[in-house]
């Protein structure tokens, strides 16, 4: 629910900042700043999405777990996604997520909210990948505790039940 909020007043927001920049600078400014910042938009994430891509395949290469580039490719494709949308703001973040220092800055400013990035190591073995992590909440409330090992150092592996799922 605070995510409709967040979204709906984002939304707002961004409207209202494009009418009143709009109202100032005339429509046909308005539009062709708008048509270009979303094809420059593209070109930003065709470039980097290609470096990230590389970066991937490097670090499959030598047998890591490439998360930084993974997080790296949905920062993108939510920058490109907010490019699309027309609006300053959302411009303006989408670029944010589209430069390799503003994803920096913006993973900063989602740890202050109580997000983290753990690193993501892998060890392969026979049975597969042993350890993998990602975005958790930093105050450790159990959103990885799928990963936890029982007292005898074996994974813990089971089946689970989702709460609107009927039992069969």
């Amino acid at each position: 629910m605070p995510l409709v909020i967040f979204i709906s007043i984002f939304t707002l927001l961004d409207f209202i900042l494009l009418f009143s920049i709009g109202s100032h600078i005339g429509l046909l400014l308005t539009l062709i700043l708008v048509i270009s910042t979303g094809m420059l938009g593209l070109h930003l994430i065709r470039r980097e999405g290609i470096m990230t891509f590389a970066r991937a395949r490097q670090r499959l290469e030598r047998g890591e777990m490439p998360a930084e580039e993974l997080l790296s490719g949905a920062a993108l494709v939510f920058g490109g996604a907010l490019l699309m949308a027309p609006g300053f703001l959302s411009d303006a973040l989408g670029f944010m997520c589209l430069i390799p220092d503003g994803r920096r800055l913006l993973g900063k400013a989602l740890s202050r909210l109580g997000m983290s990035l753990r690193s993501v190591t892998a060890t392969y073995t026979h049975s597969g990948p042993q350890q993998t992590e990602g975005w958790h909440p930093s105050d450790d409330s159990g959103w990885h505790t799928a990963n936890k090992q029982n007292h005898q150092g074996a994974p813990l592996e089971g089946e689970f039940i989702a709460r609107g799922e009927r039992r069969s």
